[in-house]
């Protein structure tokens, strides 16, 4: 009996290889649908000691040499729509990957999309093509390739992620663009702070030193900040600083720290609601985009669990996918988080659930609460800049005013 060795996502969305027994491919691949699993790549090898090798280079991504270049999303934008352009159009599947080479500038494009083409020439599916260069395109990107392959729809499956990799990309940069300005008043007020505590206060310190007499309490404590910056112990604040920012970027890097980072940024009465409406456009988009290109409900939770971008969130649709396995219904399964599924949004999906346009739903609630979301964030944008300018005012006002306190008694500090 052949044996395939496969790489593939796992309920809980995460990377996982192995290989299994199977008379054919699509035994293979019905097999891990059972065992819960989203292939990403499938091999057929001749034993199992090749298979497991063939799983480990895969799981560790294959043709390194290729994957370490980078490629810009919008040259994979490009890709992706172009060939699903020429697919529609009744061109080869080969061929097109073929003139999409030729066309491609010279550079890592150029080579990646020649990788692409051998393999599909040589027998290889596209998916399991693309999979091996995971930097390029992702595992969200190969199920939905995956899919568009098995139903015979690629051309369809391919023009929908381009689609949705423009409106994703144009999400994003709203969001880092309302961000841009009160990021820029944080650092301008960081800056100012700085100065005047390296540069300014020394100077108007030993001035008052030079008078003697007691100073007041506010500014002794803006002189013993300065002096701390100024000395030895300014290194020690900054690795302080530095410690602080490794420990909280290594909590991140595990589910747990990062689970209770993005609890309390949920929480937060105006970041949450943005946070988690970001979530729910994302995962409608491409919940809605792979159920209308004919991916099973279950298999298109999975993927767009991986959308999210939010552990938080992810732990609530992976509960949602354990029972819409056991049948229940997606509305049903969806009440559990009210942050990022309101009861108005529940009750919109059973109503398409029941009446057979879950995908056109999921991808129009998407628009519309991407248009709330739009005025949320230019929300949040309003309240950030006043506040920063308010903070940044109080911040400088409180050492302009500390440091001019003697000045008003200076007389007392000349004769005392």
């Amino acid at each position: 009996m052949p044996v395939y060795a496969y790489t593939a996502l796992s309920k809980e969305g995460r990377r996982t290889s192995g290989t299994l027994n199977a008379d054919s491919r699509p035994a293979a691949l019905a097999t891990m649908s059972k065992q819960g699993l989203a292939p990403i790549t499938i091999n057929e090898t001749k034993d199992m000691a090749a298979a497991k090798k063939v799983a480990d280079a895969a799981q560790a991504a294959a043709a390194p040499g290729l994957g370490k270049g980078r490629i810009s999303q919008k040259a994979i934008e490009s890709f992706t729509r172009e060939l699903a352009n020429l697919l529609a159009g009744g061109v080869p599947l080969a061929r097109s990957l073929s003139l999409l080479r030729r066309e491609a500038p010279a550079g890592t494009a150029k080579e990646l999309w020649g990788a692409v083409h051998d393999d599909v020439v040589g027998g290889t599916a596209l998916a399991d093509a693309m999979a091996k260069f995971p930097r390029t395109f992702t595992s969200v990107y190969v199920a939905m390739v995956r899919a568009g392959e098995a139903g015979g729809f690629l051309d369809v499956v391919l023009s929908q992620i381009a689609e949705f990799r423009e409106r994703e990309a144009d999400l994003k940069g709203k969001v880092k663009a309302a961000m841009i300005y009160p990021c820029l008043l944080a650092c301008l007020a960081v800056m100012v702070v700085f100065f005047l505590m390296y540069f300014f206060i020394p100077r108007f310190s030993l001035i008052f030193t030079q008078f003697g007499g007691n100073l007041p309490a506010l500014t002794q404590a803006i002189i013993l900040v300065s002096n701390t910056i100024n000395s030895r112990y300014g290194l020690l604040v900054l690795g302080g600083i530095v410690a602080i920012v490794i420990t909280f970027r290594r909590a991140m890097a595990t589910q747990d720290g990062r689970r209770k980072v993005e609890e309390i940024m949920l929480a937060a009465p105006v970041l949450g609601t943005v946070l988690a409406h970001f979530a729910l456009v994302r995962f409608a988009r491409m919940l809605g985009t792979l159920v209308g290109a004919g991916v099973p409900l279950v298999a298109a939770l999975r993927v767009a669990r991986e959308a999210l971008g939010n552990q938080t969130l992810q732990d609530t649709v992976a509960s949602s996918i354990e029972q819409v396995q056991q049948g229940t219904a997606l509305s049903k399964s969806l009440e559990g988080n009210v942050k990022l599924f309101p009861p108005s949004v529940v009750e919109m999906i059973a109503v398409a659930e029941e009446t057979g346009r879950l995908d056109k739903e999921l991808v129009r609630l998407a628009t519309s609460y991407e248009g709330d979301l739009d005025r949320q964030l230019r929300m949040l944008v309003s309240i950030l800049e006043p506040l920063m300018l308010f903070l940044m005012a109080a911040i400088i006002g409180t050492i302009v005013v500390g440091m001019l306190l003697p000045v008003f008694n200076l007389q007392e500090l000349i004769h005392t």
